[in-house]
């Protein structure tokens, strides 16, 4: 089920120059991956495997809960372009809610993201429950602020 995202506020500067548009207060965007994320880890390599995978129960229940409360929720996957089609209709045959899927994503994990925009990362160890608020060490840029809040 591929959903249009919901309305993002338009914003401009001091000048009225135009910034990036955000989402409504309280609306995450969450980006999340698919092998090894919410169904067994199938490599590109074997691209047979994508169509008969099950899904993790926990994450679907927890991915369309997400979506139903007005998230936007945006596959992000290592799979390449050619796999779009295997992967649209599994998500669709399983009944995964989102707004999108981006093909892609570099392999071999390690990721750090670095962007102008508020970032907050969720590690997936194995099952998908609600999120806590946790305290963990991030490296950032040393901009002469505090780097303790």
């Amino acid at each position: 089920m591929n959903a249009k995202s919901p309305l993002l506020f338009d914003l401009t500067d001091e000048r009225g120059d135009r910034l990036s548009p955000h989402l409504p207060e309280g609306v995450k965007n969450f980006l999340i991956d698919i092998d090894g994320t919410i169904t067994d880890d199938v490599p590109n390599e074997e691209p047979e495997r994508m169509a008969t995978v099950e899904p993790y129960p926990d994450a679907l229940e927890v991915l369309n809960r997400w979506f139903d409360q007005g998230h936007i929720i945006t596959f992000f996957t290592s799979r390449t372009e050619d796999l779009r089609q295997v992967t649209e209709t599994w998500l669709d045959r399983c009944g995964f809610k989102y707004h999108g899927l981006v093909m892609g994503k570099p392999r071999g994990g390690n990721y750090h993201w670095v962007d102008n925009h508020i970032v907050r990362a969720t590690r997936f160890n194995g099952k998908f429950t609600e999120l806590v608020v946790g305290t963990r060490q991030v490296e950032v840029f040393d901009d002469g602020q505090d780097t303790q809040g």
